[in-house]
C-alpha cells in the first residue's frame, strides 16, 4: 500500500510542477488564455507586494498584460520549489501549497534590463480537469534596473 501511495504523491508532484511551469511560460509568452486555464473558475491572485493588484485571475492577467507588454523578451525561471499536498488521512488530499522563488528578466524595446527577484506561494486545488491554481501570491524581494514588475 506505501508504493501506491508514494506513486500517487509523485504523481501530485509532477502534475503540480507542470501547473507552476506552465504559469510562468504563460506569463514570458503573453499567452492569458493559458494562464487563465491553469486557474479555477474562482482563482485569485495577489501581485501587490510587486506594486501591482489583488484580485480574480482574469484582472489580474489583463492588469499583467498591460504592466508586462513594454517588455517583447522576458523569462520568469521557477526554481528552489517546496511542495506540501494536503494528508488525506495517508493519502494525498485535493489541495496543495507550494512556494518558489523566481528570478525574473524583462528586457525592454530600448535596450534596458530589469531583474526581479520574488518568491510565489502557489495554493492549488484537485479539479476534475487536474490540478488548478486557487491562488498565486507573489512575493518581490529585490529589483534592480528600469520600473517594471
Amino acid at each position: 500500500m506505501t508504493q501506491r501511495v508514494d506513486l500517487a504523491t509523485v504523481m501530485d508532484q509532477l502534475a503540480v510542477d507542470e501547473v507552476i511551469s506552465g504559469y510562468a511560460m504563460a506569463l514570458d509568452d503573453s499567452d492569458w488564455p493559458a494562464l487563465l486555464a491553469l486557474f479555477t473558475p474562482d482563482g485569485r491572485a495577489d501581485h501587490r507586494a510587486a506594486g501591482g493588484i489583488e484580485g480574480p485571475a482574469a484582472e489580474v492577467a489583463d492588469w499583467l498584460a498591460g504592466v508586462l507588454g513594454p517588455f517583447p523578451v522576458r523569462q520568469h525561471l521557477i526554481g528552489n520549489r517546496r511542495l506540501t499536498v494536503q494528508d488525506g488521512g495517508g493519502f494525498p488530499g485535493d489541495r496543495a501549497e507550494a512556494r518558489a522563488d523566481c528570478l525574473t528578466t524583462l528586457f525592454a524595446e530600448s535596450g534596458e534590463v530589469t531583474s526581479v527577484v520574488s518568491r510565489y506561494t502557489f495554493g492549488l486545488s484537485r479539479t476534475d480537469d487536474g490540478w488548478r491554481l486557487h491562488s498565486v501570491v507573489a512575493l518581490e524581494r529585490a529589483r534592480r534596473g528600469a520600473d517594471a514588475s
